[in-house]
């Protein structure tokens, strides 16, 4: 029998269906599992998407001390990574693709730092004047998360995009990255000659004014108004930066999860009017 959804966040079986034989095994030794690993599921897409604290769990949920408990242990275990690298390869297939991209697209988001991000952790970005951290995300041509790094705003695009290059080297076969002018320079020929990754900046059209969808790098644009849809990202609020690239990939992964499952194109929601 199908399980009702008690928020829209929630998942559906045939979602849920994916993420579970995903996940660890649940130990032998020791008392039983109490809680359902679909609520714990449940909880922690459910902060992601209304961006409520952990304490504000509805408490319909398990006790937010067990959902935060399961989070971070499964981030110690890199399960995100796992999830989300499984996920990906299933929608590429499913959109007649290769299992694994050979080629991605490199972006950045200074977002607003909230009062629990540490001083040690943020920074000022002058260009956006945002006083927060900063988002590194690299996509493959679906717009899919290849990888996420967060950083202080004030770090360089240049120079936060070694590092992002380095976990897309190290995890991914992409060799071929396109990004937008604030990666030109240095950056270029130092992922030709550590990484062997040809680094094709994408310039705007000459002339142009105001705005234009740009070759390439739209895609990436549009993984990140996917990824701010969910209100947790929409500031940072994780006081070290490792939990607010989980956030990101949970985010991701529940993306993944309705794009596997929708069966039919996109529908915008309809808007109402109340007159």
């Amino acid at each position: 029998m199908p399980r009702e959804r008690r928020y829209p966040s929630d998942l559906t079986d045939a979602q849920w269906a994916l993420i579970e034989p995903l996940l660890p095994a649940p130990s032998t030794g020791g008392r039983p599992e109490k809680h359902p690993r679909r609520d714990i599921v449940d909880a922690i897409l459910y902060v992601v998407r209304t961006g409520c604290a952990w304490r504000q769990l509805p408490f319909d949920f398990p006790p937010w001390q067990t959902v935060y408990w399961y989070f971070a242990a499964w981030e110690e275990a890199k399960v995100t990574d796992q999830i989300m690298a499984v996920l990906r390869r299933r929608v590429r297939a499913g959109q007649g693709r290769a299992e694994e991209p050979t080629a991605g697209i490199i972006d950045s988001q200074s977002v607003k730092g909230a009062d629990t991000v540490g001083r040690d952790s943020r920074g000022y970005d002058a260009g956006k004047k945002i006083n927060g951290r900063k988002r590194f995300i690299a996509t493959d041509t679906l717009g899919l998360l290849l990888v996420v790094c967060v950083m202080a705003a004030s770090v360089q695009d240049r120079d936060g995009a070694k590092t992002t290059l380095l976990s897309l080297y190290l995890l991914t076969p992409v060799r071929h990255v396109f990004a937008d002018a604030g990666f030109a320079g240095a950056l270029v020929g130092w992922a030709e000659r550590i990484l062997r990754t040809v680094l094709h900046i994408v310039r705007k059209a000459p002339g142009q004014i105001g705005f234009a969808v740009i070759e390439r790098r739209w895609v990436v644009e549009r993984s990140l108004a996917w990824l701010t849809a969910h209100r947790r990202l929409a500031r940072d609020y994780e006081r070290r930066p490792a939990i607010a690239e989980a956030m990101i990939r949970w985010a991701a992964i529940s993306g993944m999860t309705r794009r596997l499952t929708r069966g039919q194109a996109a529908i915008r929601q309809q808007r109402y009017v109340i007159t």
